[in-house]
C-alpha cells in the first residue's frame, strides 16, 4: 500500500514522563495552551464559522473559577440547518474515493501525533485527567484513525462474490448519508475521534454534536481535521445543551444514523426517537449506541491477591471511576474476602487526590459539582447498605474533588451494586464460590467489560462460557481497552455491542450492494 499505512497496525507508544524531555515538552504543552484559555469557538455550518448571541464558559473542573473555553449555543433552527447542510454536501462527499478519504484521515493522524502534548493538557484542564490517562486517551485517538484507514481500503476491496455461469457480480459498500455524532466528555478526544472519522473515511458526512462539558476539546479536533484536509462542508459542528438540540437531530428526516456514546436513559430516548419515521424519511435511522456499565471484577480463592487487588484499584479508581469500563463491584470469594479488602484499602488510601496539571496527583476532580454531589449521595446510600472501609468524602480544595471510596459487605439488592455510578465509588460482595461469583457478575441489566482472577484453567474456561460482558479480561483489569486489541462495546444495557477499534466497526457506517450481470454472449 503506498498510503502510507503500517502493515501490521501498531498501537501508538505511550510517552513516558518520568523521562525529562517528554516531561519538559509535556510542561511546554502546558503553558502553549494556558495561552490561550479563554479562546472564543464558532459553530461550523455549512462551511462557515458562526457566532451566536448566547454563549457559555467550559471550566477547569479542578479550578471551576477558570474559563477553558467560550463557546456559541446553537438554537434549534441552527441545529436543523447544520443537518439540512451535512445532508447537501453528502452526495459530493460520497463520490470522492475511499483513497483519496483515506489520505486525508491519515494526514490528521499524523497531525495529531505531532500535537499529542498539546491535546493532552486540554484534556487535563478541561476533564480533570491525569498526565498518563490523557496521553492513553489521545494515543487511542491516533490510533482510531490509522486504523480506520486501514480498514476503509479493505472495504474499498471487498471479498469477491461467488460469479455464477454467465454472470458477472460484484458487491460494494456505500456510505449511508448525514449523521449525528453525540460525544460524552470522559472520553471527549478518542471517542469522539474515533465515531467522527469512521463515518467520514466511509464518506459519510457528520454534525458533531459534544458535551458541553468538554467542548474545547472537541473544537480543536475539528480544527485539526479541517487543517488535514477535510472539507469543511462535511463536517457541521455544533455546541448547546444535548436536550432539545439532540431530540431535534435525531428526528430529523434527513438524519441518516446516530452514533452516540453516554447514558443508558440518554441512549434509550435516541433509540425511541430514531425508530420512529418522520414525515418524508424514506430509511430507517441506524442507531450506533454505547451506552453504560455496572463492571464487575471476580476474584477467585485461587487467585493471585495481589495481582487482583492492584488489578481492581486501577480499575475503580482510574480517572476518578469516570470510565463506562470501570470497575464498581469487585466480588470476591469468600476464603480471601478479608484479606483481599485489607489489600485494596491499602492501595486505594494511597492514591493522591489533586490537580491532575501536576503529575504527582494520579486522581484528579469528577467533572463537575452536580456529578460530585450525585455520587456523595451514592456514597450516603452506601454507608446504609454495607460496610465503608474508605470514606470518599469531598476532597479539600477549590476543585470537584472526592477520595477513593471503598464499601463492603454489599448484598446484591443494594443500589450501589446495582445502579452506575460514574465516580470513584467500588462496592465490594462477599460470594460463596465461584459459581456464586459468576451468578452475582452477572445479576445486572448491564454487560460491558468485566474481568476474573483465578489461576485455575478450569474456572477461567468456565468464565469465558458464562460471563456475559462484550469486553472480558482475564488476570488483569477491566479497563484500557486497546485499538485492534480489544474490540470494544457491550451487550444488554450496555449499548449496541459496537465493537470500536475492532475490524466489524467501519460497517456499521455502510451499507452493501449486490450487482449481477448477465453475461451476453
Amino acid at each position: 500500500m503506498s498510503l502510507g499505512l503500517p502493515l501490521p497496525f501498531v498501537n501508538e507508544p505511550y510517552a513516558d514522563f518520568t523521562q525529562p524531555t517528554n516531561r519538559t515538552a509535556m510542561e511546554k504543552a502546558f503553558a502553549d495552551v494556558r495561552a490561550r484559555l479563554g479562546g472564543d469557538y464558532f459553530l461550523l455550518i455549512d462551511g462557515e464559522r458562526r457566532a451566536a448571541a448566547q454563549r457559555f464558559s467550559s471550566t477547569n473542573p479542578s479550578k471551576p473559577d477558570e474559563v477553558v473555553g467560550v463557546h456559541a449555543v446553537a438554537s434549534i433552527d441552527e441545529a436543523l440547518l447544520a443537518i439540512s447542510s451535512a445532508n447537501a454536501f453528502f452526495p459530493e462527499w460520497a463520490a470522492t474515493s475511499f483513497e483519496h478519504r483515506v489520505n486525508l484521515l491519515l494526514e490528521a493522524a499524523e497531525l495529531l501525533k505531532k500535537r499529542k502534548y498539546e491535546f493532552n493538557a486540554w484534556l487535563v484542564l478541561e476533564v480533570g485527567k491525569s498526565w498518563a490517562e490523557a496521553e492513553a486517551e489521545t494515543c487511542e485517538a491516533i490510533d482510531f484513525c490509522f486504523y480506520y484507514a486501514r480498514h476503509a481500503l479493505l472495504l474499498a476491496t471487498p471479498e469477491p462474490t461467488v460469479q455464477l455461469p454467465g454472470e458477472r457480480g460484484i458487491m460494494r459498500y456505500l456510505p449511508l448519508g448525514a449523521g449525528v455524532v453525540i460525544a460524552p466528555w470522559n472520553f471527549p478526544l478518542a471517542i469522539l475521534a474515533g465515531m467522527a472519522v469512521a463515518a467520514l473515511v466511509t464518506g459519510n458526512t457528520v454534525l458533531i454534536k459534544p458535551s458541553s462539558d468538554a467542548p474545547t476539546v472537541a473544537a480543536e479536533f475539528v480544527e485539526l481535521l479541517l487543517e488535514a484536509g477535510f472539507p469543511p462542508r462535511s463536517i457541521q459542528f455544533i455546541t448547546g445543551p444535548g436536550g432539545a438540540l439532540g431530540d431535534a437531530l435525531v428526528s430529523h428526516p434527513k438524519t441518516r444514523f446516530i452514533s452516540f456514546t453516554g447514558s443508558r436513559d440518554v441512549g434509550l430516548r435516541i433509540n425511541e426517537l430514531a425508530a420512529k419515521p418522520a414525515p418524508n424519511q424514506i430509511w430507517i435511522k441506524r442507531v450506533v449506541a454505547e451506552m453504560g456499565g455496572k463492571d464487575a471484577i471476580i476474584v477467585d480463592s485461587e487467585a493471585d491477591i495481589e495481582a487482583a487487588a492492584k488489578g481492581v484499584v486501577a480499575s475503580a479508581f482510574g480517572y476518578q471511576g469516570q470510565k463506562c469500563s470501570a470497575c464498581s463491584r469487585a466480588i470476591v470469594d469468600e476464603k480471601i474476602y478479608d484479606q483481599f479488602v485489607e489489600r485494596i484499602v491499602v492501595l486505594a488510601s494511597a492514591i493522591p487526590v489533586g490537580p491532575t496539571e501536576d503529575p504527582a496527583y494520579l486522581m484528579g476532580p469528577v467533572i463537575n459539582d452536580r456529578a460530585r454531589k450525585t455520587i456523595l449521595g451514592y456514597i450516603d446510600k452506601g454507608k446504609q447498605e454495607g460496610r465503608l472501609v474508605i470514606d470518599g468524602s469531598a476532597h479539600p480544595g477549590d476543585g470537584f474533588f472526592l477520595q477513593p471510596t471503598i464499601i463492603a459487605d454489599v448484598p446484591s439488592t443494594a443500589t450501589i451494586f446495582r445502579e452506575e455510578i460514574f465516580g470513584p465509588v467500588l462496592a465490594v460482595s462477599k460470594a460463596r464460590n465461584f459459581e456464586h461469583a459468576l451468578e452475582l457478575a452477572n445479576d445486572t441489566e448491564y454487560g460491558l467489560t468485566g474481568a476474573v482472577f483465578t489461576q485455575n484453567p478450569k474456572k477461567i474456561d468456565e468464565a469465558i462460557t458464562r460471563f456475559f460482558v462484550g469486553n472480558l479480561y482475564i488476570n488483569r483489569k477491566c479497563t484500557g481497552a486497546m485499538v485492534g486489541a480489544h474490540p470494544f462495546g457491550g451487550f444488554n444495557m450496555s449499548g449496541t455491542d459496537s465493537k470500536a477499534g475492532g475490524p466489524d466497526y467501519l460497517l456499521q457506517f455502510v451499507q452493501a450492494q449486490s450487482i449481477a450481470e448477465k453475461m451476453v454472449d
